[in-house]
């Protein structure tokens, strides 16, 4: 049965996935057919002062702990819910999120029945498809990553550490998984970190735990069995009153972990990896990195000392809010693209929610690192 036309079957009706084939994954150590996390990750570094050079990446195949991955709303298929067989926007947004990460672990990601793009945008527009209403779907993509994390630690983890990562509804689906799973059991002791990125992890005011009982915020770099969770917002964009980011039900407030300094939240430079094409589901296009001068033909370019970000609580959001360092007097580009457009027109309501990833990506990769050594270390006493 595809899942793809099936809105008005029972969800309950459904089989589970079988996450002994290599089909059922993304990434996977071993898989040869089709990996998602093994595509060029090449990076033109392009300074202020307009001078470019090439970074070259490389996996470790022999990184000591692993990396778990659940991506973020991206199928186009056309129904409520999508089936298993990835489209290249699956295979894109884990280039993008998460296969730099391979410089530190071992890549998982499993596929699972996720709620389409297809039903956001229909819902978005006030037209939701025949059953989108039905939580029964989205506890199918939850059952589905359930199983997945299940078979891994049956069959891959070995003991090793792992780091949970998270984008949007990935986010939303491992924050509950965390939650029901994870939390206060023994298997919390593999945790190195968790990472949910483009979300509004709950917690309780002046605390660094909430809906995570036994789980705080990750406070430094070698802390290990914490969580990092931050919604991103141009610092001239602040999120409305309608804003799906920033504000956590329940009198708790969401949780905002800057990447680029987690001592404090406070101001830090962004170690950002942008892709160098257009950026999905946005209708803007990136204007030239050097002003006068055709693109770099790599697939991402850093922008070092560009953007900065900090946590701040404003008109009762709590979010990473980041300042683009512009200056018209040198070459490099003084913007850059990100922001959710609409019928030509910013959705201040979204943020900067499709490069939430981009932007902190090589403070993370830096952070993993360090988590790993003193994840490691621990385990040595």
């Amino acid at each position: 049965m595809t899942l793809a036309a099936a809105s008005g079957a029972s969800a309950q009706d459904t089989p589970k996935n079988d996450y002994s084939k290599d089909a059922a994954w993304l990434c996977r150590p071993g898989k040869t057919d089709g990996n998602a996390c093994g595509y060029d990750l090449t990076t033109t570094v392009v300074q202020a002062s307009g001078k470019e050079s090439v970074e070259h990446f490389k996996a470790d195949p022999r990184a000591p702990i692993d990396c778990f991955y659940v991506y973020p709303t991206v199928s186009n298929d056309p129904g409520v819910v999508s089936d298993m067989n990835p489209g290249p926007e699956e295979v894109n947004v884990v280039k993008v999120q998460f296969a730099r990460l391979g410089a530190k672990c071992r890549l998982f990601a499993p596929l699972y029945r996720q709620v389409t793009l297809t039903a956001l945008r229909a819902g978005m527009g006030g037209k939701p498809l025949p059953g989108q209403s039905d939580p029964k779907w989205r506890k199918l993509g939850y059952d589905d990553v359930v199983d997945a994390w299940n078979y891994y630690l049956a069959h891959d983890n070995h003991g090793r550490g792992v780091v949970l990562v998270g984008h949007s509804q990935g986010s939303g689906v491992l924050t509950q998984v965390i939650k029901n799973e994870i939390d206060g059991k023994p298997v919390q002791k593999k945790l190195v970190s968790a990472i949910l990125m483009g979300t509004r992890l709950p917690v309780d005011a002046g605390k660094d735990t909430g809906l995570f009982q036994h789980i705080p915020l990750c406070r430094q770099s070698r802390q290990t069995g914490c969580v990092i969770a931050y919604a991103s917002f141009r610092d001239t964009v602040p999120p409305p009153a309608n804003s799906l980011f920033g504000k956590a039900e329940g009198g708790r407030i969401a949780a905002c972990t800057n990447p680029a300094n987690l001592a404090a939240g406070g101001k830090g430079v962004f170690h950002a990896y942008m892709s160098n094409t257009q950026i999905a589901n946005s209708a803007a296009q990136q204007q030239p990195w050097v002003k006068g001068q055709p693109n770099p033909k790599t697939p991402f370019v850093s922008v070092p000392g560009l953007l900065t970000g900090q946590c701040v609580e404003k008109n009762g959001f709590s979010y990473l809010e980041v300042h683009v360092n512009a200056d018209p007097a040198d070459p490099r580009a003084d913007d850059i693209v990100g922001d959710v457009v609409q019928n030509g027109q910013v959705n201040p309501a979204w943020g900067l929610h499709l490069i939430d990833a981009n932007l902190a990506m090589g403070n993370l990769v830096t952070i993993v690192g360090e988590e790993s050594k003193a994840y490691l270390a621990k385990g040595k006493k």
